[in-house]
């Protein structure tokens, strides 16, 4: 008998111990993923002439460059412009498969959802190889339909994860009880459906515009001089010249992205609490 108090609180003291020891790794591997923003965001605000950090003095100069800079801006408006197309389209297309996957049975239903997720497997060089030589046959390189095109089959895959997500939790008793209440199919969707998966929508929908406004492999494939996104915009920036803009540029989509990110935390932690 007192063997037993013993060994349980030799469990539960290593059970302590792990718990530290994976908090140290989570917070070694946090502060290793934002130490490059740390630097970043600092030496956007530097009023040298080149890179320098901790910056010797302060200024507002290279926000004033990309802002002022037609090159930057057109990149910008073009990313900003296809991110959204690109979000909308997948989110729609991402729901009815996410819906299809979930409610139906049939043979190859994992092969085929391995098939729709096979763009967040691949390596983006192979994909963006693929996507030239299949838009190089079609004359969609340098059009704003190929990137949209493009980016949709990389961004489809995170719509389909997010709401599958919120569908594995989802009770479908609601559905009967309102068609047991005379409600139609489409009635049942918007109202009761759409507001409980909402969440799960809108995560894909942002995760789908982060990836298309971060995804630069093949948009260096697709891109010309007429339509050039920011991430390539960026790219040429630090391989052609040293142009210390490009640390405004990394500044405002780290923030965007984060922001982006944290929106259906917020949304979900509001829901959670109501």
């Amino acid at each position: 008998m007192s063997d037993k108090p013993s060994r349980t609180r030799v469990r539960a003291e290593r059970q302590d111990n792990l718990g530290w020891g994976l908090r140290v790794v989570v917070t070694l591997v946090g502060l290793l993923l934002v130490a490059p923003t740390i630097v970043v965001i600092p030496m956007s605000f530097s009023g040298g002439q080149t890179f320098e950090f901790p910056p010797k003095t302060w200024s507002w100069r290279w926000y004033g460059e990309f802002f002022g800079s037609d090159a930057w801006m057109s990149s910008l408006i073009t990313s900003v412009k296809i991110g959204l197309v690109v979000a909308t389209i997948a989110t729609v297309l991402g729901v009815a498969a996410a819906f299809g996957l979930d409610r139906s049975r049939f043979a190859g239903k994992g092969a085929l959802r391995s098939f729709v997720m096979a763009p967040m497997i691949m390596p983006g060089i192979v994909v963006a190889v693929a996507v030239y030589a299949v838009f190089l046959r079609w004359q969609l390189n340098g059009t704003f339909t190929g990137f949209v095109l493009a980016h949709t089959v990389l961004a489809l895959p995170f719509v389909i994860t997010s709401v599958s997500t919120s569908l594995a939790g989802y009770d479908r008793t609601l559905e009967n009880a309102a068609a047991s209440l005379g409600a139609r199919s489409w009635t049942t969707f918007l109202r009761i459906t759409v507001p409980l998966i909402l969440p799960g929508v809108l995560s894909g929908f942002l995760f789908a515009f982060v990836a298309s406004l971060d995804e630069i492999v093949i948009a260096l494939f697709l891109q010309t001089p007429e339509i050039r996104t920011l991430p390539v915009q960026m790219y040429n920036s630090i391989t052609l010249e040293i142009d210390p803009t490009i640390a405004a540029a990394s500044s405002l989509i780290v923030v965007v992205t984060t922001l982006a990110l944290l929106i259906p935390q917020l949304v979900r932690r509001q829901r959670s609490t109501s």
